[in-house]
């Protein structure tokens, strides 16, 4: 019972990892900047409202960045998720378009199922040429965004809007939670509204975390972005794991195209045109290391709102023009960067200190050989 107690405290003394402690800093982070625009700017950021629409207005955001996370833990880049969600939007919108305006939620599902094809398109051509054929990512998936506009370009150079009677009926729909909206001054109560999207970015959010700790693929990812040679060691299938990232990034894209036309019913060619930068900064500020092995979908999810809030913040302040938001993301990205780096620099030196230690303690005398 003794050893069982000991082995439990042992346990519960064990540090933070890496990933971990980088993500509560994200979250405390959040809940500072938020908390300040509370208490100065008020307005919107007293109502629970205010959080529902940075969802909201942030779920395909959300979502590309875990796409990105899944990548740059596994120590490679994605810069073809902006391309494929405006060439997803396009598509989305042209066939809808071309079934009918009167067509059945079938109609929906054919698209959703369009959406996720070209994102697994995507996904698995760019997997392959990374993992298999070691073609640089960057270079690849640079060619996939240049790809990706270009087709969008072909198929429509114009603004296309859904006609879709049933899927512009989806798109109005929303979840309605009374206890946490508000009364009017004419004494209604306007209930807070949190969209399908958003509901689908927190799922997005919610399995990802699951898959990346709890699943051999996972497990295998952080292996390969922290050590390529240990995790071939262990005997990882290195090229695979760097395939299926890929996959599911390209999944996810398709995902976050159909949720970005669910909140804005319209095709265009300009769609997320810096999405990829947004969430590559989303995904750093949530902790996600460049160099892989370390990151964590949690922290992406407060890194995409901590882009969300400063929108939001200089929107509401006289500082509204659109440099002052690009220097502002630019400042935060810059922050986080050092700010990993000199964390991560204490704990290395930490973890160093503490096993000199170990080493330098006396070892308890062996136990002398029973007597014949």
């Amino acid at each position: 019972m003794a050893d069982k107690n000991r082995g439990a405290r042992i346990r519960q003394r064990e540090p933070l990892t890496d990933a971990q402690m980088l993500m509560f800093i994200s979250i405390g982070i959040f809940a500072a900047m938020y908390l300040a625009a509370m208490l100065t700017l008020k307005g919107g950021f007293l109502k629970p409202q205010q959080i529902f629409d940075l969802l909201n207005d942030n779920a395909a955001l959300i979502i590309i960045a875990c796409s990105l996370t899944i990548v740059m833990i596994g120590g490679g880049i994605n810069i073809s998720v902006g391309g494929v969600i405006g060439l997803t939007v396009m598509s989305c919108a042209l066939f809808l378009n071309k079934v009918g305006v009167e067509s059945s939620f079938l109609s929906i599902l054919l698209t959703f199922l369009l959406a996720l094809g070209i994102g697994l398109g995507f996904g698995l051509l760019q997997g392959f040429l990374v993992s298999y054929l070691e073609i640089q990512p960057f270079i690849v998936t640079l060619a996939g965004m240049f790809l990706a506009r270009g087709l969008t370009t072909i198929l429509s150079v114009n603004p296309v809007k859904v006609q879709h009677e049933a899927f512009l009926a989806l798109v109005k729909t929303k979840l309605k939670i009374d206890w946490l909206g508000y009364t009017a001054k004419n004494g209604n109560l306007i209930p807070a509204k949190i969209e399908i999207g958003a509901i689908v970015a927190i799922a997005v959010v919610v399995l990802m975390y699951l898959m990346l700790r709890y699943t051999k693929l996972g497990r295998s990812i952080y292996a390969v972005g922290g050590n390529r040679q240990s995790a071939l060691m262990l005997g990882i299938n290195v090229k695979r794991s760097i395939f299926w990232s890929y996959v599911i990034s390209g999944l996810l894209s398709g995902l976050a195209g159909f949720v970005f036309l669910m909140h804005k019913p319209a095709g265009n060619a300009s769609v997320a045109m810096r999405g990829e930068m947004d969430a590559i900064a989303a995904s750093i500020i949530g902790g996600t290391l460049l160099t892989g092995g370390v990151g964590n979908v949690i922290g992406t999810l407060f890194g995409a709102m901590i882009l969300a809030t400063i929108q939001k913040i200089i929107a509401l302040s006289p500082l509204n023009a659109s440099w002052w938001q690009e220097m502002a993301n630019g400042a935060m990205l810059g922050f986080f960067i050092i700010l990993q780096s000199v964390v991560l620099s204490a704990r290395s030196r930490g973890r160093a200190k503490r096993l000199t230690r170990e080493k330098a303690a006396p070892q308890p005398p062996e136990d002398p050989p029973p007597s014949a």
